[in-house]
């Protein structure tokens, strides 16, 4: 029982380090270019598509804020705004990357095709029915507040200080460093063997992975000490620190516990094998829900082994993190159209590709 709790811990405190610090790289990039990372948009409606399911595919919700901000603008299409949703899997993308590493990019790849003829149908659909054009958009302002997330601060001050929160950062990050270095997280074993036979979550053992995330790890700690005060305080702090990490941690961890318990004591595997079917519209439905976290169980049951791919795909095409939240707060009526057409595809994602 100790050893078990021991190896949940130690596999979540990777996994949240892993994650933050993803986010946290994503983040420094996101502002040192200027938003220069969503420039160049190209005003073809295949373009908007291709551009937009581009954005979605960033991990994070940094993508999605773009490409809703761009659609409450009226500079991409519908249609573009689903590709987005589609091709996006909000925060659970960096568990993918984290979990499965070895079939991450398939994944993002797969995701993308199906966000791309996705959103190419529904403007064709929207073109024909002029969706658009009786509503789907009205009431849309012209500024959001998630355009905070991307665009330039230029009046800010870029003073530079030893605050008490750059330096607990810093520090975090150092020993998360030191950690991976020295191998204290490796070989995360959770042991959950089912009935009859061991098993185990072993979910991050790759040794070069470790050594790449320490790599960017020390990045990160560079943009921790020559960024600005407002920028450590406003977006490493406030917006990760404080918003995602106890949230991404609370989830792991619990998703794990209940995950490693249950294959202790309960042939969960079998059950779930034997309603692949019932698990897709489950993790289709649990998509709609607009927020990071309740979807990490289809991403755990993948890396484990329990759930085939279909299921995973129809949960990333139906979730897309808090990406949509804006739109919900901005368009009632293109949250709940664009929400549906979500689940739509994603049964049609998880149902096509159990059958090949």
């Amino acid at each position: 029982m100790v050893h078990l709790l021991t190896d949940i811990l130690r596999n979540s405190i990777l996994i949240t380090g892993l994650v933050v610090v993803m986010m946290m790289l994503i983040e420094s990039l996101n502002i040192e270019s200027r938003g220069s990372l969503f420039s160049g948009l190209k005003k073809t409606r295949t373009g908007q598509v291709i551009f937009s399911a581009l954005l979605g595919s960033i991990p994070g919700c940094i993508g999605g804020f773009a490409s809703v901000s761009l659609y409450t603008h009226r500079m991409i299409s519908f249609g573009a705004l689903i590709a987005m949703m589609v091709a996006s899997s909000g925060d659970e993308a960096f568990m993918i990357v984290a979990m499965v590493p070895d079939k991450a990019l398939m994944i993002f790849a797969i995701l993308f095709l199906i966000a791309v003829a996705s959103g190419l149908v529904t403007d064709f659909v929207c073109d024909r029915i002029r969706i658009e054009k009786h509503g789907l958009e009205t009431g849309l302002v012209a500024d959001t507040h998630c355009k905070q997330d991307f665009e330039v601060h230029e009046h800010v001050s870029n003073t530079r200080s030893l605050s008490w929160k750059r330096v607990v950062m810093f520090l975090g990050v150092l020993v998360f460093i030191a950690a991976l270095a020295a191998g204290v997280l490796d070989h995360g074993h959770a042991e959950v063997p089912g009935p009859g036979k061991p098993g185990s979550l072993d979910l991050l053992d790759e040794k070069w992975m470790q050594y790449l995330f320490a790599g960017l790890s020390i990045i990160v700690l560079c943009f921790l000490i020559f960024a600005s005060d407002h920028y450590v305080e406003r977006h490493m702090w406030d917006h990760i620190v404080k918003k995602h990490l106890p949230t991404i941690f609370a989830w792991t961890f619990g998703v794990l516990l209940v995950v490693g318990f249950g294959m202790r004591y309960m042939d969960i595997s079998g059950w779930i094998s034997d309603n692949t079917a019932l698990m897709i519209l489950l993790a289709a439905a649990i998509g709609m829900i607009p927020e990071s976290g309740p979807h990490l169980i289809f991403v755990t049951l993948y890396a484990s082994g329990i759930v085939p791919l279909p299921v995973l795909l129809a949960s990333s095409v139906s979730q897309d993190g808090h990406s949509s939240l804006p739109l919900l707060a901005e368009s009632k009526k293109s949250f709940v159209a664009a929400k549906l057409i979500n689940f739509a595809v994603a049964l049609v994602t998880g149902y096509i590709t159990l059958l090949i």
